[in-house]
């Protein structure tokens, strides 16, 4: 049979193209190396004058102008280097380095007329953390040192009243301390 002359003829279906392969992602850039900038070196130290081994710190990453480290029998006489220099004692507290098997004591002045802050620090053994007292120097340390011994077990020879000051009379524990379980 024949087919009519005015019937369009129908074209062959096209071939199949295989799909197209998806485009590799172009490799991410590598992060950015973050540089950091290296320390400040430390301001100098605003208290020449001071006969301590004092070096100047960052206020504004410390909270503090200097800072000096002593040994235990030195710390009455940097008391009394702050105060013949103006400087009035803020705080005293204790830190336990318990891996170091040592107890940190550091003393806090501040001199409100020069607007300075100092920290002066001493380590003592932690089985032996005995200290001399600077209530004579600053007798407001008589409560910053019963403090200190109420949750450090820290001794000030020479305290006139080192007896409990925040813990009851007959407590046997000082609660700051590291390895202290209720």
């Amino acid at each position: 049979m024949t087919e009519p002359a005015n019937t369009p003829a129908t074209p062959p279906p096209a071939p199949t193209a295989a799909p197209a392969a998806k485009p590799k992602a172009a490799p991410k850039p590598a992060a950015p190396v973050a540089t950091v900038p290296p320390p400040e070196p430390p301001p100098p130290n605003p208290l020449p004058e001071l006969a301590l081994p004092c070096t100047g710190v960052h206020h504004h990453l410390r909270g503090l102008h200097a800072e000096a480290t002593v040994s235990p029998d030195q710390v009455v006489f940097a008391a009394e280097e702050m105060d013949r220099t103006g400087f009035s004692l803020d705080t005293i507290t204790g830190v336990d380095w318990i891996a170091e098997n040592q107890m940190e004591v550091i003393y806090d002045y501040f001199h409100s007329l020069r607007n300075l802050r100092v920290a002066i620090r001493t380590r003592v053994p932690r089985d032996n953390p005995d200290l001399p007292t600077i209530s004579g120097v600053f007798p407001g340390a008589n409560w910053h040192e019963r403090e200190a011994h109420d949750f450090f077990a820290i001794r000030f020879a020479g305290h006139p009243n080192l007896t409990p000051f925040l813990l009851p009379e007959d407590a046997d524990y000082h609660p700051l301390r590291k390895d202290f379980k209720l």
